[in-house]
């Protein structure tokens, strides 16, 4: 582990904190932990997201992990987002990966202003003045652990697909695993036993359903 930039992101998080108040979480997540399931390295103002050090990853995170290993120039800053917690309260995010003195991406550090008394006051003033309804992108939800994160990218691959598992014929399960593998499903444990479970594959037919997104993707790319 680099402890200087670890003690560098600290540093930054605690400030950042003080500076904008109690509404703002910042979390530091290690992406090449030894313990995906835990990357949670730092927290400020953790009661917003209910997450402490030793917690789970957010989806975002979770692809994150994944990409750091298999096409880490892919991954870049992602500021000024949407997303909600648990008990319905929007977060403006910020996403930056840090690389150590090495030049590696390794940890990220996320920024979650808590701003849902803000859209409250912006949603009563835009009462008075709008004279249409406006579609509003619909901020993603940040779980508080793996179990759940999983249910709910599973729950996104049968969207992805528009029907039922049950309903699904193999390139629409294969879609759907490749939905779920790129989005670093597999990294949990024992993720492999529930979605194969969910899709009524064999454990062997979903690792075959993955080599076939791989190749794909080799073949893409070449």
């Amino acid at each position: 582990m680099n402890n200087h930039t670890l003690e560098l992101l600290i540093q930054v998080a605690h400030g950042f904190a003080k500076q904008f108040g109690s509404d703002c979480e910042i979390v530091i997540h290690d992406l090449k932990s030894t313990d995906p399931e835990r990357s949670i390295l730092h927290i400020e103002n953790g009661h917003i997201t209910n997450r402490k050090v030793g917690g789970a990853p957010s989806r975002v995170v979770l692809e994150a992990m994944d990409a750091v290993w298999k096409h880490p120039e892919s991954l870049k800053d992602h500021l000024g987002y949407l997303t909600k917690t648990s008990n319905g309260r929007i977060l403006k995010s910020s996403t930056m990966y840090i690389r150590d003195d090495s030049g590696n991406i390794r940890y990220m550090l996320s920024i979650n202003h808590d701003i849902t008394g803000l859209i409250s006051f912006d949603q009563a003033i835009k009462a008075l003045i709008e004279t249409e309804e406006q579609a509003a992108k619909q901020p993603e939800q940040i779980v508080t652990n793996v179990t759940d994160l999983l249910d709910n990218l599973i729950e996104q691959s049968v969207v992805l697909v528009g029907k039922p598992a049950a309903l699904m014929n193999k390139d629409e399960k294969i879609r759907a695993i490749q939905f779920l593998n790129d989005a670093g499903a597999f990294l949990i444990t024992k993720s492999g036993d529930k979605v194969s479970k969910y899709f009524g594959i064999s454990k062997f037919t979903l690792y075959s359903y993955i080599d076939v997104n791989r190749k794909h993707n080799e073949e893409t790319a070449s």
